[in-house]
C-alpha cells in the first residue's frame, strides 16, 4: 500500500505597503523606489514589476541596479498597450515586488480589469509589495473629490482593499512647494505642466487634496487598534524633533492633525547620551527651539536618551499606544524609525526648499 505524500502548505500572505500622497509630484514612486533601493542594498530579492517615470530623471536614476521585469504588451482596437506582466512576475517570484500606480485600470480584456487585483495575485504568491497610490482613488472619496475638485476620478479603489493594507506611508508636501515643482518642469514636460495648472493643480484643489489625505491617514488605524485612549480617541500623534528647520512645520502640522481628532499630542527628540555630546552648539540651540515652540503649541516633550533612535522612539511609541508618528524626509533616522514602527501610520513630511 503506498503512502501517499503530504499536502504542501500554501505561502503566506505577501505584505502590502502603500504610499500615500494627495497629488502626481509629491514623491511616492521616488520614496517607494528608495525604500526599493535599501532592501536590495540589504541582501533582499527584489524587482520592480511596474514603474512609470513621467519623464523625471531624479526619480528614473533611483531605478539603477533594480531588476525590472519587462512589461507584455496588449493590443486594443489597432492600439498596442504596455502592462504589467503578473504572470512573468508570479514565474520570476522574488521577495518583494515593487508595483507603480496601484489604482491603474488595465486595457480592456486583459484577464484581471484593476491593477489592484494583480497586486492581490502577486500577495498570495507570499511576495510582498511596494505600491503607490493618490487619496483620490478611494472609493468613498470619490463624491467629496468631485465636489471639492470638480474633477471626476475614473480609476478608483475600493476602501476594503485599501484597509487591508499592512502599512501605509503618507508623503506629503505643501501645495505651494508642489505647485513650484510643477512650475520648474519636475513633474510634467512644460506643456502638460502648463495645462495642470490651469485645472486640476489650482492652489485651492491641493489643498482640499491634502486635506483628505491628512485625515484618511489619521483614521487609517481604527481598523487595526479598537482600543480607545484617554482621550476616548483611538489615535495618538507623535511628532520626532530633529535639528532641522523643517522640524517647526512638522510640529504645526502634527499639532493640526492632533486638533482634528482631538486627541493627544506628544514630540520626542532622542540624545546619544545625556551631555548631547553628538550634536553641536549651533545643533542643540535648534533643538531646544524646537522643543520649546512644541511646548509652546501644548504638545508634551519628552527627551530620550539612547544610542539607537529608531528603537528608542518605537519603544516610546509603543508604550504611550501611539497610533500615528510625523517624521521629517531627510531624518538620516527616518528609514530605520519606519522598519522599527510597522504597526504605526506614518507620515513623512518634506519642507519647501529654497
Amino acid at each position: 500500500m503506498s503512502e501517499s505524500s503530504p499536502k504542501s502548505s500554501p505561502p503566506k500572505r505577501g505584505s502590502l505597503r502603500i504610499f500615500l500622497g494627495y497629488a502626481a509630484g509629491v514623491g511616492k514612486t521616488y520614496t517607494m523606489l528608495e525604500e526599493a533601493q535599501r532592501r536590495r542594498a540589504a541582501g533582499v530579492d527584489i524587482v520592480i514589476g511596474y514603474f512609470e517615470p513621467h519623464g523625471r530623471k531624479a526619480t528614473i536614476e533611483k531605478t539603477e541596479g533594480l531588476e525590472t521585469i519587462p512589461r507584455r504588451k496588449v493590443s486594443y482596437r489597432g492600439t498596442v498597450f504596455e502592462e504589467m506582466d503578473t504572470e512573468a512576475i508570479l514565474a520570476r517570484h522574488p521577495q518583494v515586488c515593487v508595483v507603480d500606480e496601484f489604482a491603474h485600470s488595465n486595457v480592456p480584456g486583459s484577464e484581471r480589469a484593476k491593477r489592484w487585483e494583480d497586486v492581490r495575485l502577486i500577495q498570495d504568491a507570499g511576495i510582498d509589495v511596494l505600491t503607490t497610490m493618490n487619496v483620490q482613488h478611494i472609493e468613498s472619496l470619490n463624491d467629496q473629490v468631485w465636489q471639492v475638485t470638480g474633477i471626476r476620478v475614473r480609476e478608483t479603489i475600493p476602501d476594503w482593499v485599501v484597509e487591508e493594507a499592512d502599512e501605509i506611508v503618507m508623503i506629503d508636501l505643501s501645495p505651494r512647494a508642489l505647485l513650484h515643482r510643477l512650475e520648474r518642469g519636475v513633474v510634467y514636460a512644460p506643456d502638460k505642466a502648463l495645462r495642470a495648472l490651469e485645472n486640476f493643480f489650482t492652489e485651492t484643489n491641493l489643498t482640499a487634496l491634502r486635506e483628505l489625505a491628512l485625515r484618511q491617514a489619521a483614521h487609517q488605524v481604527e481598523d487595526h487598534r479598537g482600543a480607545a485612549g484617554p482621550s476616548g480617541s483611538a489615535e495618538k500623534i507623535l511628532i520626532h524633533l530633529t535639528a532641522d528647520p523643517s522640524t517647526a512645520m512638522l510640529i504645526r502640522r502634527g499639532r493640526r492633525v492632533a486638533d482634528y481628532l482631538q486627541t493627544e499630542c506628544l514630540a520626542v527628540y532622542v540624545a546619544k547620551d545625556p551631555q548631547w555630546t553628538d550634536v553641536t552648539p549651533e545643533e542643540r540651540i535648534a533643538i531646544e527651539k524646537h522643543l520649546g515652540f512644541a511646548r509652546s503649541l501644548r504638545i508634551e516633550t519628552t527627551i530620550l536618551t539612547g544610542r539607537d533612535t529608531a528603537k528608542a522612539i518605537a519603544d516610546f511609541a509603543r508604550e504611550r499606544k501611539v497610533t500615528q508618528l510625523f517624521l521629517g524626509r531627510h531624518s538620516k533616522d527616518a528609514r530605520r524609525i519606519v522598519d522599527n514602527a510597522r504597526d504605526l501610520v506614518i507620515t513623512v513630511a518634506a519642507a519647501r526648499r529654497r
